[in-house]
């Protein structure tokens, strides 16, 4: 028998073909229906349509992804390149203004450098300047082209300051620093963010006496600036109570005067304020540093006529922190000398020492025998009643003001006599007074305390890093 067409049930045709839409989505329009002669009834041709259909429903789902990661990476580049016109202080400081020359530590080049860069946008925003038509990033490019032409001025850095060069001025950077310091104020129990100038301000108020002469001050200025900035080159947290901080406002650290307590100092006393401006505003941006990387700048009060050795002090052996002469103390400083008088009962407890004799008093006094001296006439050891101390140890249990002591027992009481004030490491402050009184400049003073170390702006270390990159 000849096969043929028979007549279609085009209504029922239409049917199934809307439930195999509904079923599977969209479907091929070629999609036909026919009746076989021996089917027994219509059959709708949908060959390979479903899996087809499932398909294209996956490729639209693959191109959907890479259209949203797209969207997402052109997103992080529109963010990136706007957040790159308003860097953030801490970062562009860390990035550019200190982290040159090839003393980088590894670990600025660590994701832990994020810790640092959480924006503050108060304070991170560099003002736009006053220039009709002028963006703050169109002026950035202008000053960056300037200083590539060599048009800037001489005193913007690049170079390494001399005693005599420094003479007058120290070659300041021209600006302040847009870096951001964050300071813990304990009393307050409140972290104030202040710029790095405004921060050096209040610590020279608060560190030394602001009636002091210009050179000296100049060199606590430049000795307060770089403290802080080794802190953030090595991201140290040493010391710190609180999350978010890079520093606290007391002696674990350095003592700080606040915003509101240097508002005052300018208000009631405009001769303290002016003379610690000044030497902030002539010392811009100037660090010391030793093979390209900031110094642990200590310093002290007044010392015993010589400095400390740090390894005598704080087992660190760094090669500018060594003993060094320093007579002008002994003449400046109201602390050059002082004597205290104690019981023994009470020396022999604070020291800890536990005889019969010594618990008692009665019997053979225990001795005390200075041992050993540094090479900054301080006392290395000591032994008391078989018990041996270190010189350090000894001034904090019995709160001396210096490990320069000697002692003598007489009567049932102990008389010490100690010679300057502080640990003895670095920069005496009362020194740096003398040699500022005998005409000496702030690089002169710091020179001398501060062995074999180099005095650079922030932007010259920047441009030493710029130099390095080129390599």
């Amino acid at each position: 028998m000849t096969r043929g067409i028979k007549h279609v049930d085009w209504k029922k045709t239409d049917r199934l073909i809307g439930e195999t839409k509904r079923a599977n989505g969209r479907i091929d329009d070629r999609v036909t229906a026919w009746e076989g002669l021996d089917s027994g009834g219509p059959r709708v041709r949908l060959g390979r349509i479903g899996r087809g259909g499932f398909r294209r429903r996956r490729l639209s789902a693959t191109l959907l992804a890479v259209a949203f990661g797209c969207g997402v990476l052109l997103a992080s580049w529109r963010w990136a390149d706007r957040h790159a016109e308003r860097p953030d202080p801490a970062a562009a400081m860390l990035g550019a203004a200190i982290a040159g020359g090839s003393g980088l530590p590894a670990a600025m080049d660590s994701a832990g450098r994020a810790d640092r860069q959480a924006k503050d946008a108060r304070d991170g925003e560099a003002a736009a300047p006053d220039r009709p038509g002028m963006s703050a990033a169109d002026e950035r490019t202008a000053a960056a082209d300037k200083l590539a032409d060599g048009e800037a001025d001489s005193r913007s850095g690049g170079t390494v300051l001399s005693a005599e060069g420094a003479a007058r001025g120290l070659q300041a950077d021209r600006a302040d620093s847009p870096l951001t310091v964050r300071v813990y104020l304990a009393q307050d129990r409140r972290i104030e963010r202040v710029r790095l100038e405004d921060y050096v301000k209040g610590v020279v108020a608060a560190e030394m006496p602001t009636d002091f002469k210009p050179a000296a001050l100049e060199a606590q200025a430049i000795a307060a600036r770089t403290y802080l900035i080794r802190r953030l080159w090595y991201e140290d947290r040493t010391g710190m109570p609180v999350r978010g901080a890079d520093v606290t406002d007391t002696v674990t650290h350095q003592v700080y005067r606040s915003r509101e307590q240097m508002d005052e100092l300018k208000d009631n006393q405009p001769k303290a304020w002016a003379a610690v401006d000044e030497a902030v505003r002539r010392t811009r941006g100037i660090v010391m540093v030793y093979g390209g990387v900031p110094i642990e700048s200590l310093y002290f009060a007044s010392s015993n006529g010589y400095t400390e050795n740090a390894r005598d002090v704080f087992d660190a052996d760094l090669p500018y922190l060594v003993s060094v002469a320093s007579p002008w103390d002994k003449e400046a400083s109201p602390r050059a000398k002082e004597t205290v008088e104690m019981k023994l009962s009470e020396f022999y407890r604070k020291l800890g020492v536990r005889t019969l004799a010594a618990l008692t008093g009665v019997g053979k006094q225990p001795a005390a025998v200075i041992a050993s001296w540094t090479d900054g006439r301080r006392v290395r050891s000591a032994t008391v009643g078989g018990k041996q101390l270190a010189g350090s140890e000894i001034r904090s249990l019995l709160g001396l003001r210096s490990a320069a002591f000697d002692w003598k027992i007489e009567k049932g009481k102990v008389v010490i006599t100690t010679y300057g004030s502080g640990h003895g490491v670095g920069m005496s402050q009362w020194g740096a007074e003398g040699m500022a009184k005998t005409g000496a400049t702030a690089a002169d003073i710091l020179l001398h305390y501060y062995s074999g170390i180099q005095l650079k702006p922030l932007t010259a270390m920047q441009a030493d890093r710029s130099e390095t990159a080129k390599l």
